[in-house]
């Protein structure tokens, strides 16, 4: 009999059911998953689980995964809403700047590793959820109700209006009230990435490839670093190509893309192409020119002025109600990009109980709560 060459793809297995694991039965076979998708970084992994160990809010940012499983059972009730391309992992830090094609600043979610063809309540209520969390830190001090209420209005506002692009220099000045003063360029922005140390070896030819073909000139000389940032896709390889170009310096960072954890738990390895591409695409924005799906690898600029925004740090004359009605109305811009929906979701929001979002985010927040003492113990 002739040797038959290995399949090194995971063996399919049959979707999960939250009775029949806990979270760190989750997390083991989800980070199993991962590793027979892409190359995991275990010492990131390390790291991760150390975060995640720190609040409830780390670890709802660290464990879609499991977010992903509960979600339909706790909220069978709201499964069936109209579905969209959804941000999924969507969570009150989940946005950020970036510059569009003119140089403008631009406000919106800024990351969509997870996005996935889901109801869209999922992404109200894990918004909310998350603003639970953190109120109950007491790093926001807005109430659940006005909060709640803020998201809604913001959501239906845009569904109504077609959505409208976040423009934060023109005429959104008023969005200023964001915290304008938080999109000051960090600290040593340049110092930090340059004191990373050198890559030892070669990256590989397509990474190499994905990276040059976004610099400004591909012959230029450039470094390359590993990078450490963000908590959901920690584990996950990150490189960053930085070098001077014209009297300054240029960064584009290449990050292994793997898809959605809802295909984990379906049970399916399915394409290594997520739907990032699909959601930055579709969406009701003015996108950053220089994020891009290069084969498995997302490739974006880095630069002082494109940067994920910290609710938490933000200064205190921030309007939180200002706040979480551009989340709500952002969370539209992202759901309109699937054609035809906007009605069905009107419809739907319309026969919805006046608590529905607060109920269900207090729900789930709890849930996480207790998922996050269980991860803890030993």
């Amino acid at each position: 009999m002739k040797n038959r060459k290995r399949d090194r793809r995971p063996a399919r297995s049959r979707p999960v059911k939250r009775s029949e694991v806990d979270i760190k039965e989750a997390t083991s076979s989800y980070e199993k998953w991962m590793r027979g998708c892409t190359t995991v970084i275990a010492s990131d992994l390390r790291s991760k689980h150390e975060q995640m160990m720190e609040s409830p809010f780390l670890f709802l940012r660290g464990t879609f995964y499991r977010w992903a499983q509960l979600w339909p059972s706790v909220c069978a009730d709201l499964c069936n809403a109209p579905q969209v391309l959804a941000v999924a992992d969507l969570h009150v830090n989940s946005f950020g700047t970036w510059r569009d094609v003119e140089g403008r600043l631009c406000w919106g979610v800024d990351d969509f590793d997870e996005s996935y063809r889901m109801a869209y309540t999922n992404d109200l209520v894990r918004l909310a959820a998350s603003m639970k969390i953190v109120i109950d830190a007491e790093s926001l001090s807005i109430k659940m109700k006005e909060g709640c209420d803020a998201i809604l209005e913001g959501y239906s506002e845009s569904l109504n209006e077609g959505g409208r692009p976040i423009v934060l220099e023109e005429h959104e000045q008023k969005l200023g009230k964001l915290g304008i003063d938080s999109f000051k360029p960090p600290t040593d922005f340049w110092g930090k990435l340059n004191r990373l140390p050198s890559l030892r070896q070669s990256l590989a030819a397509d990474v190499k490839r994905a990276l040059e073909k976004t610099l400004p000139d591909p012959r230029m000389q450039y470094k390359v670093v590993r990078r450490q940032a963000g908590l959901g896709s920690l584990g996950q390889q990150r490189f960053v190509a930085i070098g001077d170009w014209q009297g300054g310096c240029v960064a584009r960072e290449a990050k292994s893309m793997l898809p959605s954890a809802c295909v984990w738990l379906k049970g399916e390895i399915g394409h290594r192409q997520s739907c990032y591409q699909d959601a930055i695409t579709s969406a009701v924005r003015s996108p950053d020119p220089f994020q891009v799906i290069q084969g498995s690898w997302l490739i974006r600029r880095l630069s002082p002025d494109s940067n994920p925004i910290d609710i938490q740090t933000l200064p205190r004359h921030r309007d939180e109600h200002m706040i979480l009605h551009a989340m709500g109305s952002e969370a539209a811009n992202v759901h309109l990009g699937t054609k035809r929906q906007a009605a069905n979701i009107l419809e739907d929001l319309g026969k919805r109980k006046a608590r529905w979002l607060r109920d269900a985010a207090a729900h789930m927040a709890d849930v996480v709560e207790k998922d996050w003492d269980r991860f803890r113990k030993p």
